[in-house]
């Protein structure tokens, strides 16, 4: 005979495929705020991983955002496939200032300096971006829309003021490589 005194526990014994169940909600599910921090900055430090390495090989699906889509893929390739002045400004101007100091004591290395090859560098980036950015805007019109080119010049013209061995994303095409037809 059972004895009907003594009290059971009230509810059902959960299913062996439940209570796995609520086990792994139990790990998934922060204890604390701490430890839900910690998880955040995981996560965060493995997004920024990829897009580092998205940058080095150009995988489109990790790039940042401002990096993404085929217009700015194509402004790239453009700017990378050609010779750009403004990318060897930056190393002249330290080289120039580097020859102000060390001939600070003789006059005409100054006077060369700044009255006539300092002028014609800054004037031959100016025209060398013009004719890039005028030939980057007739092609995209041509391949996209009128629409893409606003903020698509000024992000190649970035582009072009750094030396191509540190640009990000890495130049995917050679110099003088003709452009892809497809985008």
């Amino acid at each position: 005979m059972v004895d009907e005194t003594e009290a059971g526990k009230g509810r059902r014994t959960p299913t062996r495929k439940e209570a796995e169940a609520a086990r792994k909600k139990q790990m998934k599910v922060p204890m604390t705020r701490k430890e839900q921090a910690k998880r955040e900055r995981a996560a965060r430090e493995e997004i920024r991983l990829k897009q580092r390495e998205a940058l080095k090989t150009g995988d489109e699906k990790y790039l940042p955002l401002r990096e993404r889509g085929p217009v700015r893929k194509f402004c790239r390739d453009y700017v990378d496939r050609r010779w750009n002045f403004a990318e060897f400004l930056l190393p002249f101007l330290v080289v120039a200032f580097l020859i102000m100091i060390a001939g600070s004591t003789n006059a005409n290395v100054q006077t060369v300096l700044t009255s006539i090859i300092y002028p014609v560098v800054i004037v031959g980036t100016l025209i060398d971006e013009f004719v890039m950015v005028r030939g980057l805007k007739k092609q995209i019109k041509q391949r996209f829309s009128p629409d893409d080119v606003k903020g698509n010049t000024a992000y190649a013209v970035l582009r072009t003021t750094q030396l191509r061995r540190f640009r990000l994303p890495k130049p995917q095409v050679k110099r003088g490589a003709p452009l892809a037809q497809r985008y």
